[in-house]
């Protein structure tokens, strides 16, 4: 077949945004979002998810976070604690040889995955639920009547989208939506670092995590590096290690972002120098395989009807309205050369009261994930992947069944019953 040489001129139009219309809108495809989506399209609702990054998958994939955390109980032997998307992942990535557990010195199981699978599973359960997915998408405004959000305006590079739906679900992890809403919104009032994320390859061994921090303390320095804890857990077989040895500012202005995220770059390098020289043994012919995007833990949050606090997390404190628990440090970043921890006991639960994910001054919209309301110390115990998933299908079942009225007055026996698993299984 000869090929055509034919082109075709074209002009922009003016052209009015495509109208997209859903019974649920979800902001941010990281876990929670995800979670919220398909407990959202389970309830057969019309859903559709939206993420500023051009895949699916957030800081789950893209940032090589690479571990569950605050899936499971405390203790010698742990139960899990979080069920519905959770099982199905468990259950997928297991049977592909694409996760497996790591117990080490947080008095839990922690389990290693393969971002790619993961990816793969997030890409095709969506699918296969028919959720709606705009990549790309950055929100430009929304439109808010009295207490209801009634619209999103969003730019992606094919035109602009304006998306209507009944209820609105703020998984950004910024909280983008309650914040371009004109909602209160909280940040820390002092730095809250990330991390940049890195796979090595040609690892030969590992090191215990005492004696990497035991060197990070006494010799990071020279090598640039600010972090003085930390970890690198090797993978069996294959070579590879994820590294864990970095602080990055994580700012909300976007040149600054730009800037650490350079920094997290030469950060990641500088602990590859530091691993080959100081454990030669295992690191000497490591080389970096892949470097994610900087980690953002805590940027900015909703003013929720309930504020979490670390207090709240220490006693256990059980919530009338629970929809979610942990059993996960808190694990504050507040330095930039160390991390405060508080681990709890065998028996220690703590919980997430509904009242935390509710936007103040919004009928239809709800947090989940990172940006959920609470101080910063509490923030951090329930931030992690486990209480991520647990809030966002929270979410989902608060909005179906506030339906068209508020959130603020759905029937909480309801609510639990539906998320009991979250709440009660032992198993």
């Amino acid at each position: 077949m000869a090929l055509s040489p034919l082109t075709k001129i074209t002009r922009r139009e003016k052209a009015a945004p495509q109208r997209l219309e859903a019974d649920v809108f979800v902001l941010g495809a990281g876990i929670s979002g995800i979670s919220a989506a398909l407990e959202s399209a389970a309830l057969g609702r019309r859903v559709i998810l939206a993420d500023g990054a051009p895949r699916m998958g957030g800081q789950a994939v893209a940032a090589l976070i690479g571990t569950f955390c605050g899936l499971y109980s405390n203790g010698p032997d742990p139960y899990q604690v979080t069920h519905g998307i959770a099982d199905r992942i468990l259950a997928d990535l297991g049977a592909k040889g694409a996760i497996s557990p790591l117990r080490g010195r947080r008095n839990t199981v922690v389990l290693r995955y393969d971002e790619r699978a993961l990816y793969v599973w997030i890409d095709e359960a969506l699918a296969a639920a028919h959720v709606l997915r705009l990549p790309g998408a950055l929100v430009q405004r929304v439109e808010i009547d009295g207490r209801r959000v009634r619209r999103v305006g969003l730019l992606t590079r094919f035109g602009a989208v304006d998306v209507d739906a009944t209820g609105f679900v703020d998984a950004s992890g910024d909280a983008v939506l309650a914040w371009m809403a004109g909602l209160p919104c909280r940040e820390p009032a002092t730095p809250i670092f990330g991390t940049q994320m890195m796979v090595l390859e040609g690892v030969r061994g590992s090191v215990e995590s005492r004696d990497i921090e035991k060197r990070l303390a006494e010799r990071g320095a020279a090598y640039g590096l600010r972090r003085k804890d930390g970890f690198v857990f090797v993978s069996g077989g294959d070579g590879t290690a994820l590294c864990n040895l970095t602080h990055v500012e994580t700012p909300l202005d976007p040149l600054a972002a730009a800037s650490a995220a350079l920094d997290g770059r030469r950060q990641a390098e500088a602990a590859l120098r530091f691993l080959v020289s100081e454990f030669p043994g295992a690191f000497g012919n490591a080389r970096i395989q892949d470097i994610g995007q900087v980690g953002m833990r805590q940027t900015r949050w909703i003013v929720g009807r309930h504020h979490l606090t670390a207090d709240e997390v220490r006693q256990g404190a059980r919530f009338p309205d629970a929809v979610a628990r942990s059993s996960w440090p808190i694990e504050l970043h507040n330095r930039p050369d160390d991390v405060h921890w508080e681990e709890f006991g065998d028996d220690h639960m703590h919980y997430v009261p509904l009242g935390s994910l509710i936007a103040e001054g919004a009928d239809n919209l709800v947090a989940a994930g990172r940006c959920i309301d609470g101080d910063a110390a509490a923030l951090s115990a329930v931030r992690v992947m486990g209480p991520c998933i647990a809030t966002g299908a929270a979410a989902a079942h608060a909005l179906d069944l506030a339906g068209t009225g508020s959130v603020d007055q759905i029937d909480i026996a309801a609510l639990k019953t539906r998320l009991r698993d979250n709440l009660e299984r032992t198993d």
